[in-house]
């Protein structure tokens, strides 16, 4: 006897079917997509490099205007330039990973909630790689719900900054999301990373009640612990612990001898 179409059975197999095609056209789609999908999100990190740097106009050809922009990977350690990785396709994230291309954080040396860090990371130069104008780094740390990554452009002096964008945040709309606000990082440019030429330490941060020093950003308002997030992660990037040393070497007035003294302590405290 034929079964009813409505048995158990048909249902069952009509459903498992069902979920076979549906499995292979996701799948398919997933892998003829990827490609196209890594070129968005590289064009996506072009334009906001481009972005921080005051160089990006809608509608404009981003892979030309990147041409003007030299990939180098950094060793934050010593602030020199190294070869041994591609800077075009070197990953710090995963380096952080790595036992032997990152370090752990503990304490007070984690400030920006990383847990490990880097050893190696990729700057972007704008204009001569051998004089910059500008040069762009990575920085991320925690904020208020999460991983905030993004982006500061800094002059070739080593301390004035350019800009600061952020590509990735999951921080509240209205409040800390107002960190991609055109007009909160408006406030940035030619604001100093440090208080004095020789200082190694930075003093860039986000204070309340409205910012009136070289080195004072307005707070996001209503989002204290975005605010305090921010500050955090560019205490700690810009600090021997991250770029610091790399900055050091464009700026006349510091003594590279105490730098030196600084990273030797550093790698001694690691």
């Amino acid at each position: 006897m034929a079964q009813s179409n409505n048995s158990i059975k048909k249902i069952l197999t009509v459903a498992f079917a069902l979920c076979i095609v549906c499995s292979v056209i996701v799948s398919t789609a997933a892998v003829a997509l990827r490609p196209k999908q890594q070129l968005n999100q590289e064009l996506d990190r072009k334009t906001n490099i481009l972005s921080v740097a005051n160089l990006y106009e809608p509608g404009m050809d981003v892979e030309e205007a990147f041409r003007e922009v030299t990939p180098r990977v950094v060793d934050m350690r010593t602030g020199e330039y190294t070869d041994e990785f591609d800077p075009e396709t070197f990953d710090h994230f995963q380096a952080a990973r790595d036992p032997a291309m990152g370090r752990t954080l503990s304490g007070d040396r984690d400030i920006a909630g990383l847990s490990r860090v880097e050893n190696f990371a990729t700057v972007y130069l704008v204009g001569d790689p051998e004089d910059p104008d500008q040069v762009i780094l990575p920085i991320r740390g925690q904020g208020l719900w999460g991983l905030m990554r993004g982006f500061m452009s800094v002059e070739g002096d080593g301390n004035t900054i350019v800009g600061i964008t952020y590509y990735e945040h999951s921080e509240t709309p209205g409040l800390g999301a107002e960190v991609n606000n055109p007009r909160w990082q408006a406030q940035w440019e030619g604001k100093k990373i440090f208080a004095d030429e020789e200082d190694l330490a930075p003093a860039i941060h986000l204070t309340k009640g409205g910012a009136s020093g070289e080195t004072e950003i307005d707070a996001l308002s209503g989002a204290t612990l975005t605010s305090n997030g921010v500050t955090n992660m560019l205490q700690f990037w810009l600090s021997p612990e991250g770029f610091g040393t790399y900055l050091a070497r464009f700026r006349s007035g510091v003594d590279q001898e105490q730098v030196q003294e600084t990273d030797v302590e550093l790698e001694a405290e690691a």
